[in-house]
């Protein structure tokens, strides 16, 4: 092993060793009624620890509002939730979210918006050295006196993302996170994301209408379709991977057909 990855291999140890628990979430029988709106309707689903899941569909089909319960930002009309760790022990996971606006502090720089993330956890120096790690890790370090308006769109969400990361997950929540950047930066970002998530460990689960960035980044993607599950897929590919995969395609083509009913 080189000098390089034998550093890249040390630095993912001492990550995965400070990150909380990574927390798998059980689903069961879960409905959501907004009114006389039955958006989940009877939601079973089991997602491993650690995991990569995508969860996919056409708009109004639950996708946000299924995001949202597992993030405890609503309540389900009825079934029931819960996280556990590898055992299968119940556990109350460091649960954080990023959503498609980055929502940075706009009078704060961007090394004091990662803090925020840490809530009360840590203070001063320590505070700081953990958001500058944090920084490094989604290639900001040089970013972190300046200002969220002096950024680029694809550097504030990354922003985004280190303020969710500082605090170490063991459950991440993506809101299509990256839909409102350009293409090629779309594409940076998703192998950032994939690289942070295979480091540290945390489980993730991404909402999104983008088919191929859900083959590209999950290990299993869901389409729901009048909030019900419509087809569970796995997606058996190694990571890193790279776009224009003949086999990642075949997958994005089944999905689509689940999606588009053909």
């Amino acid at each position: 092993m080189n000098a390089h990855a034998d550093f890249t291999a040390t630095r993912a140890a001492i990550a995965r060793s400070q990150a909380s628990w990574s927390a798998g979430v059980r689903l069961s029988r879960v409905e959501k009624d907004f009114g006389s709106n039955r958006v989940l309707r009877g939601i079973d689903l089991d997602i491993a620890p650690g995991s990569f899941v995508a969860i996919i569909g056409k708009s109004g089909c639950g996708k946000s509002t299924l995001l949202r319960i597992l993030m405890g930002l609503d309540q389900p009309t009825s079934g029931q939730l819960e996280f556990h760790d590898d055992n299968g022990a119940a556990l109350e996971p460091e649960a954080r979210i990023v959503f498609q606006e980055p929502r940075l502090l706009p009078w704060a720089s961007v090394l004091d918006n990662v803090i925020v993330g840490l809530g009360s956890k840590f203070q001063g120096a320590a505070a700081r050295e953990r958001a500058l790690q944090t920084l490094d890790e989604v290639q900001l370090t040089d970013k972190a006196g300046q200002w969220p308006s002096q950024l680029s769109g694809g550097q504030r969400q990354r922003v985004a993302l280190a303020r969710a990361l500082v605090s170490h997950p063991g459950f991440l929540a993506l809101d299509e996170p990256l839909g409102a950047l350009d293409a090629l930066t779309r594409i940076s970002m998703q192998r950032l994301l994939s690289d942070v998530w295979r480091e540290l460990g945390f489980t993730a689960v991404l909402v999104t209408h983008d088919v191929a960035e859900a083959v590209h980044l999950a290990d299993r993607v869901i389409v729901l379709e009048e909030g019900r599950i419509k087809l569970d897929l796995a997606v058996p590919q190694p990571h890193p991977r790279r776009h224009g995969n003949v086999e990642l395609a075949e997958i994005e083509g089944r999905l689509l057909a689940a999606i588009l009913g053909e």
